[in-house]
């Protein structure tokens, strides 16, 4: 922002720069809360509310811009589809369908389990699905934070794809036990 308060930063600067925080997957999520709250309170539009038309415009970029980071980075796979993106590599969920052949057998197994439960309106059975897929979640995002940590960044995308697809069924898993209760 151009004002006095923020003179070191650039709009351009990645989320990692603009908090002061280490560009690496494991971050400390009270260091990013701290450093959030300290730079919103420098950015804020309320600052600005006497100043010029252009120095609003400019306060309520940085307000955007900062809201985006931290939303980025208090979400583990946003964080991990970041560093990928600094480093250059594309993700590529949308059009790389590629996985290995264990999580597509994986995939099958959490699908016909699914519809399995839904057809017989067993949410328990969904309960324990959604447990399951929490639990390998978890180590998949413990091996991806080595991998990403590690500079290994196309296996990283690859656990990132895996990743997505997870959260994908976990939220169609959310849905169906909703449609069930409801």
């Amino acid at each position: 922002m151009s004002t006095s308060s923020t003179p070191s930063r650039s709009l351009s600067d990645s989320h990692f720069v603009l908090f002061g925080l280490t560009e690496q997957f494991e971050i400390d999520a009270n260091a990013l809360d701290h450093a959030y709250r300290t730079v919103q309170a420098q950015v804020h539009p309320d600052r600005f509310a006497a100043a010029g038309e252009a120095q609003k415009r400019v306060a309520m970029q940085w307000a955007t811009r900062t809201n985006e980071a931290y939303q980025t980075l208090r979400d583990p796979l946003k964080r991990a589809k970041y560093l990928l993106h600094l480093r250059g590599i594309d993700v590529g969920a949308e059009n790389n369908t590629a996985m290995e052949p264990a999580f597509l057998m994986q995939q099958m197994e959490w699908r016909e389990a699914i519809e399995d439960a839904v057809g017989a309106k067993n949410v328990d059975a969904l309960d324990t699905l959604a447990s399951e897929l929490r639990d390998d979640e978890r180590v998949r995002f413990t091996k991806l934070a080595a991998l990403l940590d590690s500079g290994s960044n196309q296996p990283a995308a690859e656990a990132v794809r895996q990743l997505m697809f997870i959260e994908r069924v976990a939220g169609e898993i959310d849905t169906q036990i909703e449609r069930l209760e409801g």
